[in-house]
């Protein structure tokens, strides 16, 4: 496993992370489907096990689970991890709802530590905030208020919009951006990642598989469970989905998995710290970390991934 630094937080972190959402089941919300928490585990020590030492999650992914898992999986190696969590969506009181409210903050922060077994988290992130709270500013006072007291070390913002990220780093001292990257969305890696490096903000890179479909292994008579996100997908959404992918089947070879080529697409951008697949098993784990020793995309592959991509992978 390699090693890059997350910006101004100074954190070294592996450069593929592990992405918590799926572990959290769908029992509350959507997420990817049922899961089996002895696999669920088992990804997680997967992951320790050959160097993963980055790990995302949320407090409302299966309402509290995923950092249940985490927690029981992780405990004992404390120090040689970084924990990344997030926080915004209050399932606590009634009707989930956007909270980010000063008092809510460090409340939902007290029981995410409860959950993840630890009294401080690494990197405390905003969960997709409404634009207006980022223009305000105000929240991220109650993030430097948190960060003195030392239950977080550091703080940052996970958003769909890249212009919400450079809006951000304008009205705060934020260390992180989570931001939409793949294949198949480039959107973030122009003004974004230049005034990210410019201002030493780490990017961490979320969907790097487009939501499962750059595995390869998803066409458009796939089926999903109520419970998993993709089964709200519009149908033609799917079609284009999956007609995109297999226009880049030539990135795979025997040495080499589409979601591996698809992750190696993202790590060949250095300005990204991290990436963060999500996992359910052992064996998706090994698959996605073995990409941190793979070699780099041809330059002949990039360019035709820029040939599709301009034209629109139609």
């Amino acid at each position: 496993m390699k090693y890059r630094v997350l910006g101004k937080t100074a954190l070294k972190v592996s450069e593929v992370g592990f992405g918590a959402w799926a572990i959290g089941g769908n029992t509350h919300g959507n997420s990817y489907g049922p899961t089996d928490d002895k696999q669920s585990l088992a990804a997680v020590e997967t992951a320790l096990g050959v160097g993963c030492n980055f790990f995302d999650t949320a407090d409302v992914y299966g309402h509290g689970h995923s950092e249940e898992l985490l927690g029981q999986a992780l405990r004992g190696h404390r120090s040689e991890i970084i924990i990344a969590t997030k926080v915004g969506g209050d399932f606590y009181h009634g009707t989930p709802r956007m909270n980010f409210n000063s008092d809510y903050l460090e409340f939902a922060l007290g029981k995410s530590c409860d959950r993840l077994g630890t009294d401080y988290v690494d990197l405390y992130q905003l969960h997709n905030p409404p634009v207006q709270l980022i223009k305000d500013g105000r929240v991220f006072k109650t993030l430097e208020k948190l960060k003195a007291s030392g239950k977080i070390r550091h703080y940052g913002i996970s958003i769909h919009d890249p212009q919400e990220g450079l809006l951000a780093m304008r009205n705060s001292e934020i260390g992180a951006i989570q931001v939409v990257f793949n294949i198949l969305r480039q959107e973030a890696k122009n003004q974004l990642f230049r005034e990210a490096t410019k201002n030493d903000v780490g990017i961490i890179a979320r969907e790097p598989l487009a939501n499962g479909f750059l595995a390869g292994k998803l066409n458009a008579n796939s089926t999903f469970h109520h419970g998993d996100i993709r089964h709200n997908f519009p149908s033609d959404y799917i079609s284009q989905l999956t007609l995109a992918v297999g226009q880049l089947r030539f990135l795979e070879s025997k040495n080499r998995t589409l979601a591996q080529a698809a992750l190696r697409f993202v790590l060949d951008h250095k300005d990204v710290s991290t990436v963060i697949p999500g996992a359910k098993s052992p064996e998706q784990v090994d698959e996605d970390l073995a990409t941190s020793e793979s070699p780099s995309l041809t330059g002949e592959e990039l360019l035709r991934i820029k040939f599709l991509r301009d034209q629109g992978f139609a």
